[in-house]
């Protein structure tokens, strides 16, 4: 999929959007997985919050209910980051150009303030996972961002506190980019696994160079490609790969 992309701006053609997400289910290390990913060079991949009269979107039906007003659909969703009661982000969030909730450096209480943490950033044709205070130093221009944490992968090295051993196994989401921040890969973990497993899982099967936790427990993903359409208790910050909707 990239190298036609690559190919077709060698020869000036602009490539097509790609209207569809590729989610596959792996196994890996005795744990299933569903991964999905994404080409940032060609699909429109945002974040969402809340609607245009400040009502949070809680579940992956409310956002396609509104993109259906503009003639498009979801083809991905999954929940993007930790929220309080409210549904605020507990970390840095830009939506559209527009902060919404400043950088949290310090280390804290949770899996948020395991440092490093690090932030999801979205630009025009490419998409990163910064570390927070290279992110801080960088100030990258994102259209949208996400902070959360810990970082699962930090240029290539698991996370020096995750343990082989450890027994705090929750069902587990989160986000990879490869260096040139074309390729964003998804995952979620269909069973209970712990840190160090899911971060083998970006880093030695996936391979990219720097990964970070989205969220555990409340983990949820929508992959219509695949049948599947998770439901729960209303979410706060999403992320999406928007298409067309003929």
């Amino acid at each position: 999929m990239i190298r036609a992309a690559l190919l077709a701006i060698a020869l000036g053609v602009t490539a097509p959007a790609v209207q569809a997400v590729e989610c596959t289910n792996t196994e890996f290390q005795g744990a299933s997985y569903t991964i999905c990913e994404v080409d940032a060079a060609r699909q429109d991949l945002r974040l969402f919050l809340r609607d245009d009269e400040g009502a949070v979107y809680g579940q992956f039906f409310a956002i396609d209910r509104v993109l259906e007003q503009s003639n498009e659909k979801l083809l991905f969703a999954m929940n993007a980051g930790m929220y309080h009661d409210d549904r605020a982000p507990v970390g840095h969030y830009v939506e559209n150009g527009v902060e919404q909730m400043r950088v949290i450096p310090n280390a804290g209480p949770g899996n948020f303030g395991l440092l490093p943490n690090g932030v999801f950033c979205l630009r025009n044709g490419r998409a990163d996972v910064i570390e927070t205070l290279k992110y801080l130093e960088d100030t990258p221009a994102c259209r949208y961002a996400t902070q959360s944490g810990p970082m699962l992968v930090i240029d290539g090295n698991l996370h020096p506190r995750f343990l082989e051993d450890s027994t705090s196994l929750y069902v587990r989401n989160g986000v990879g980019t490869s260096a040139d921040g074309s390729r964003v890969v998804f995952a979620i973990s269909d069973e209970t696994v712990n840190f160090h497993s899911f971060g083998r899982l970006f880093r030695d099967y996936i391979g990219v160079p720097n990964a970070l936790f989205l969220d555990g427990n409340i983990s949820r993903l929508y992959a219509p490609g695949i049948g599947r359409n998770d439901f729960g208790f209303r979410l706060g910050p999403i992320v999406g790969v928007v298409g067309s909707a003929e």
